[in-house]
């Protein structure tokens, strides 16, 4: 029985692990390295955490309906070569933003369409998706970093403030607001839910569960448009490369939140936790002066972990 209260206890209290594991890793860097709470570090590990919560909102979503999107890196890169692209040829950043999200967004319902209409699994399906473009993203630059605009709206988009915030802080929490309010106060939210709980059993009620997965792949594509050129307004350029190990945080955040990979449940209060430690544990090994590749290290290790962390979590939700 004590076994058993602990497995349910620590099943329910895993945000409130992580928020503790957040509040000590920024004590522990702050004590090794007191740039870390400079009001500028501070600036730029929220900076970083939008780019990522803007494409974990709806991963999340995605990842409680049962599905995962791995092309979201490798579409991040090509969204920003594609916006910079029409911005050089037009000087106007909405159609910048219009193509990049057409294009994102239509990966998102190419993904979708293979999933629910071919019937292959998500992970395979965007796993070719994540190799077509990255391919496809040299194809379309020739190599090339795309860096010739001059507009001031589009450097604001990624390195403006309004007054003290980051104007891609205000985006991220725009977005992660109205994902909340659709997960927790909408029809919607509840179907997307139950699509992951028990996908048999909403189709039997009368809901097209193929259009409620359908939504999550083109929602995920259009916020990683949103996110891609936030980013390449950061770099002030399109990279073919920019979104090299982009998937592997994002799902590591949603993962770590507690979101469950077999569906059903996950929460977006964790994956921002997720995402604040990823970065946090990131700006930290540059501060500290260790080996930056541990960046790519650690969100591996996170992923492994969290899925571990997940198995636990079922275990003590079946008792």
């Amino acid at each position: 029985m004590p076994r058993r209260s602990m497995s349910i206890r620590f099943g329910q209290s895993g945000s409130l692990v992580l928020a503790l594991v957040l509040a000590t890793l920024c004590i522990a860097i702050s004590a090794a390295e007191p740039r870390f709470h400079s009001g500028a570090n501070i600036i730029a590990i929220l900076r970083q955490c939008a780019l990522v919560l803007i494409a974990a909102c709806a991963m999340t979503m995605l990842v409680i309906a049962a599905e995962v999107d791995l092309s979201v890196g490798a579409s991040l890169a090509f969204v920003g070569c594609i916006g910079m692209a029409v911005l050089n040829a037009t000087h106007s950043l909405a159609l910048g933003m219009l193509a990049a999200l057409a294009f994102a967004g239509g990966v998102g319902l190419a993904n979708g369409l293979i999933v629910t209409r071919l019937k292959v699994n998500s992970l395979i399906a965007t796993i070719g998706t994540m190799m077509m473009l990255q391919g496809g993203v040299y194809l379309f630059t020739r190599e090339a970093v795309q860096n010739q605009h001059q507009l001031a709206g589009f450097t604001a988009l990624g390195a403006g403030h309004a007054g003290v915030v980051p104007i891609p802080v205000i985006v991220a929490a725009v977005i992660f607001l109205i994902a909340w309010m659709t997960l927790r106060l909408t029809v919607l939210g509840r179907f997307i839910y139950a699509v992951g709980a028990n996908e048999r059993a909403l189709r039997l009620s009368g809901v097209r569960s193929e259009r409620l997965k359908l939504f999550a792949f083109v929602l995920t594509g259009l916020c990683v448009g949103v996110a891609g050129m936030i980013l390449s307004s950061l770099m002030n350029a399109g990279q073919p490369t920019a979104g090299r190990g982009f998937e592997l945080t994002v799902i590591a955040a949603v993962i770590l939140g507690g979101t469950s990979l077999a569906g059903g449940r996950g929460s977006l209060f964790g994956t921002l936790l997720g995402v604040l430690v990823l970065k946090v544990i990131d700006n930290g090994i540059i501060l500290l002066g260790w080996n930056q590749d541990l960046q790519m290290i650690v969100p591996g290790v996170v992923i492994i972990l969290a899925t571990y962390l997940d198995v636990v979590r079922s275990k003590a939700n079946a008792r």
